[in-house]
């Protein structure tokens, strides 16, 4: 029996309380970050997805929010970034990822987490500053060629001059 489902009443499936959100370290979070189960919202629809004759009956679907504007688990400069980066995901400060690619409600829940942390994890990285750079001589060089041999082109179009 898979970790954490048990079995009751006769062939019902329960799942368990689902555990906290982990997304693994990187740029902008280097300890990673831990989202309570509290801050976390699932809810179960019918899936349109593959399923056999169960498709119409059982809730595998799976959407999985967090409010981004209230998670206790960012920083407000994490929470800034993720608010601009998501910004078009979000629906009032909520963000929503959905899963019904498999057939279980088990394997969805499971994807539509590893899409969330995904998702923060991409949207906390800061951005790269940008250098500024010069160009280099010999570009220059070619740039003002280039210009000068479409001139050339250019004025060879005209008609001829009188003399």
């Amino acid at each position: 029996m898979p970790r954490s489902q048990s079995r009751s009443q006769g062939s019902k499936w329960h799942t368990r309380a689902m555990d906290d959100l982990h997304v693994p370290p990187g740029p902008g979070a280097p300890d990673g970050l831990r989202i309570p189960a509290g801050e976390l919202t699932e809810r179960f629809s019918h899936s349109s997805g593959p399923g056999g004759q169960a498709v119409n009956t059982s809730d595998s679907r799976v959407q999985l929010s967090l409010d981004i504007s209230t998670t206790t688990s960012l920083t407000p400069a994490q929470r800034t970034r993720v608010l601009q980066a998501l910004a078009s995901k979000l629906s009032g400060g909520v963000l929503t990822v959905s899963s019904s690619e498999h057939r279980s409600q088990f394997r969805n829940r499971a994807a539509a987490r590893e899409r969330l942390a995904q998702l923060l994890r991409e949207a906390i990285v800061p951005p790269v500053p940008r250098r500024k750079t010069k160009p280099s001589r010999a570009s220059r060089r070619r740039r003002l060629e280039n210009k000068k041999h479409r001139a050339e082109i250019k004025r060879n179009r005209r008609r001829p001059e009188r003399d």
